[in-house]
């Protein structure tokens, strides 16, 4: 496979500062250009399940030739994912409601990227010192923003506005969104759940994405959260050329 071997990445998760266990997972392969967030949905059964469901799914993907390939390769993975987590709770009766995850996956390729989401986990690219949010989240709130029913302020305000309006796991067929883009040398990837990125402004991601490693972009971005509320499981992968 070309064009993989010079992305240096890092990953990192913490359970955060009030929930008893982690529901989030990653994925980080270099070697065949991919990595993934997955954040299995909170208060519903088995979220730790289902996001290392997806996780290790994504792993076993044999390295396709090209991106192409490869892309269809995940989005055939992850549909077959939501149909496992779907079947699981027909056959389980313990399970009572929805066993789902968020996910977003990045491919790269010499000079080219394919994003793939579904769910409020987010894919940001650091470019020119600028930060560019390059997935759209799948919510409720984003989803009243977009069609003006509400002020922005009004939806982001809104009690359910953090309620998902797709995931791995959560309806019988899986809507994917697929963004293809050019990568430039420089480019710095990052891919989080949210409670990562909720408890930072776009300054603070910038400043941490714009250091010398991945390394040292978690470690920063880990200490501004932790130094918070850090309400939720936080997980980062961080990608750089």
């Amino acid at each position: 496979m070309q064009g993989t071997a010079s992305w240096r990445s890092g990953a990192r998760t913490d359970k955060g500062k009030v929930r008893s266990r982690n529901e989030d997972a990653f994925l980080e392969c270099p070697r065949h250009g991919l990595w993934a967030v997955a954040d299995g949905m909170g208060g519903h059964a088995d979220g730790d399940i289902a996001s290392q469901l997806i996780v290790a799914n994504l792993a076993e993907l044999p390295p396709h030739q090209n991106l192409y390939e490869r892309a269809k390769a995940v989005r055939r993975c992850l549909r077959w994912s939501n149909r496992r987590l779907n079947q699981e709770l027909t056959v389980t009766e313990e399970h009572h409601g929805i066993m789902g995850s968020t996910v977003v996956a990045l491919l790269l390729e010499g000079n080219r990227g394919i994003c793939i989401w579904a769910g409020d986990s987010r894919c940001y690219l650091w470019r020119g010192r600028r930060l560019y949010q390059l997935s759209k989240d799948h919510s409720l709130q984003q989803q009243l923003i977009d069609t003006h029913h509400i002020s922005r302020d009004e939806a982001l305000a809104h009690p359910a506005g953090k309620a998902l309006t797709r995931a791995v796991g959560a309806a019988p067929e899986l809507t994917l969104e697929v963004l293809e883009l050019g990568v430039c040398p420089g480019d710095t990837f990052l891919l989080c759940s949210d409670g990562l990125y909720q408890g930072l402004s776009g300054e603070a991601l910038g400043h941490a994405l714009d250091l010398a490693s991945p390394r040292l972009a978690l470690e920063r971005l880990f200490a501004d959260v932790l130094r918070g509320a850090a309400r939720d499981n936080l997980t980062a992968v961080v990608i750089r050329r």
